[in-house]
């Protein structure tokens, strides 16, 4: 059974190890393969003015198996909206299913947590749109039509914004 929940600050190793485990993601988003520090700024980093209380960092866990992590940053850029900034899969669970279980997690979690919110929101990078756009757009997500550049040090692509309305039950919020 598994179980998306908030990471604990010893679970740093957990977390760079899934990132290790599919380098072609953060070669295709930065150029270079994963470095030493990539989990420990992944659960440091957000965006500017946003307070370290609105971002949570998930893990999708299979007993002691992390299996997915998502970055989740609440009210960005507005406040109905939340940012999805990363949905990562351990390479040994690619194709099957623990990104779709991870994100039907997070719907759970939104929904629990902040009731104030009614839009997902994320950024598909060019380079790395075969392996996720197709993803997103089968769990319900439409790109908005904004584009934006992207640059991560040598590497220069653009990034598609999606969305997704999240549906909310009477009376629920």
């Amino acid at each position: 059974m598994t179980v998306l929940r908030e990471f604990a600050p010893d679970e740093v190793d957990a977390l760079q190890e899934l990132i290790e485990s599919d380098p072609g993601y953060t070669e295709r988003v930065t150029g270079y393969p994963p470095g030493p520090a990539d989990a420990q700024g992944l659960l440091m980093m957000r965006p500017e003015g946003l307070h370290a209380e609105q971002k949570k960092v998930l893990g999708l866990w299979d007993g002691v198996q992390l299996v997915a992590v998502v970055d989740l940053l609440r009210g960005y850029p507005n406040e109905r909206t939340a940012f999805i900034g990363l949905l990562e899969v351990h390479g040994e669970h690619r194709g099957k299913g623990a990104g779709a279980a991870a994100y039907q997690g997070v719907e759970e979690y939104v929904g629990r947590e902040w009731s104030e919110i009614r839009t997902l929101r994320l950024a598909v990078v060019d380079t790395n749109a075969a392996e996720a756009q197709g993803f997103w757009e089968r769990l319900g997500f439409g790109q908005t039509g904004e584009v934006k550049p992207y640059r991560y040090d040598k590497l220069e692509s653009l990034t598609r914004l999606y969305e997704k309305q999240l549906l909310r039950k009477q009376g629920g919020g």
